[in-house]
């Protein structure tokens, strides 16, 4: 073997069975080989355990598949390089032309940008409702044939609680799959409700540190194995080095979560009792009008806090700038605190109707509260007050 064949064939390191690594390794290659073509064909008919491309299946992904489905209590798992992936993936391979989609006005904002425009396009009708019109619910399951309805608990950014058993109920007396984005809740909520799909962006909580992206499609294992092709030819791969960092932040989800949602108690309360702070939607504090049904439904309340102002955006925004430890950024569940001023929140794709039912102002302002010390935060969130009321 000449040297510049050398370097493509290097030598193979092999393991012995007795001496594993204590964290798996992680397997960045995309593509497998087998030994003949007939055991290659045995792989692609399903006939034997394996992998062949890694837009289709890798060993690092598998470890986080598994684990996913686990801890959300269903059978299988889908990985995409993005939260907002799944929920594309999911409902272009779950619906078809002429279905109907039931969806909501709080929820996140690509949720609805895909429904009632990419879906549109290929003629799939919706409906909007608010997540708290229970009537409305039943009325258009009973009403129009649906094929399945999308929702989020708690809701981005106003963290209004869903009635799961209601909403699910209703949904399995139409016939409708329920798909819920539960990324704000996490994978140990909500677990033992009937819920057809959990959808998770695990650049959130699930990495933790804000370095990484991916999302998770989770379900029982039918539902998976009829979304598995169309995903997989739509192409959403999360990468294998990618799938290893979230397999690590995964170590320290339950400790990390438990800190985030200690520190988000605290912040609330605090906020709660200023008077510059003319509401504060966090539903462990018992003045949130679902705190009832959250604590029910869940076995914490999350790390996300959002607020109302008094003023506007003006106000808003010097607030968000006087902050020390949140940093003006997107997204949630980052090992440090962030936040959103209204500005953010401001854009045009509500009706009059509908922004009043989410619940947006122009004082709104979203806290993702990380992991740094309670006391620190809560002096912070008051030097900020005071300077933005100067």
């Amino acid at each position: 073997m000449k040297n510049d064949t050398r370097v493509i064939h290097p030598p193979t390191v092999a393991v012995p069975a007795d001496n594993r690594a204590l964290v798996a390794p992680i397997y960045q290659s995309v593509k497998f080989s087998f030994d003949d073509a007939g055991e290659t064909l045995r792989y692609l008919r399903g006939d034997r355990e394996g992998f062949f491309y890694s837009r289709s299946s890798n060993p690092t992904l598998k470890q986080l598949q598994l684990l996913l489905a686990q801890l959300q209590g269903r059978d299988d798992c889908l990985l995409t390089g993005s939260g907002v992936a799944t929920i594309a993936a999911s409902l272009l391979s779950l619906c078809k032309q002429g279905d109907h989609v039931l969806a909501f006005v709080e929820s996140y904002g690509p949720t609805r940008y895909i429904v009632q425009h990419l879906l549109a396009k290929f003629g799939v009708a919706h409906t909007l409702l608010s997540i708290e019109d229970l009537e409305g619910i039943e009325r258009v399951l009973r009403d129009v044939p649906t094929r399945l309805v999308i929702f989020e608990s708690p809701t981005n950014p106003v963290t209004k609680i869903a009635d799961i058993e209601h909403l699910t109920a209703c949904a399995r007396r139409a016939g409708a799959l329920t798909v819920l984005d539960n990324t704000f809740a996490g994978f140990h909520n909500h677990g033992a409700y009937d819920i057809d799909i959990f959808l998770h962006s695990l650049t959130k909580y699930a990495s933790g540190h804000g370095d990484v992206m991916g999302g998770a499609i989770i379900a029982r294992s039918e539902l998976i194995g009829g979304m598995r092709k169309d995903v997989v030819s739509m192409g959403p791969t999360l990468d294998p080095h990618a799938a290893f960092l979230i397999q690590r932040g995964m170590r320290t989800y339950f400790l990390r979560y438990e800190r985030q949602c200690s520190n988000a108690l605290a912040a609330s309360v605090f906020l709660k009792a200023h008077p510059r702070v003319k509401r504060v939607h966090y539903p462990g504090l018992e003045t949130h009008p679902q705190h009832r049904l959250a604590r029910r439904q869940m076995s914490d309340f999350g790390a996300v806090v959002t607020i109302e102002l008094e003023g506007g955006f003006e106000q808003g925004a010097r607030f968000a700038e006087a902050l020390q430890y949140f940093a003006i950024s997107a997204s949630v569940g980052s090992a440090e605190s962030l936040v959103m001023p209204p500005q953010l929140f401001a854009g045009s794709e509500y009706t009059p109707e509908q922004r009043a039912a989410s619940l947006i102002t122009r004082g709104t302002v979203r806290l993702s509260v990380g992991l740094e010390d309670a006391a620190d935060l809560v002096e912070d969130l008051g030097q900020a007050l005071e300077k933005a009321f100067v």
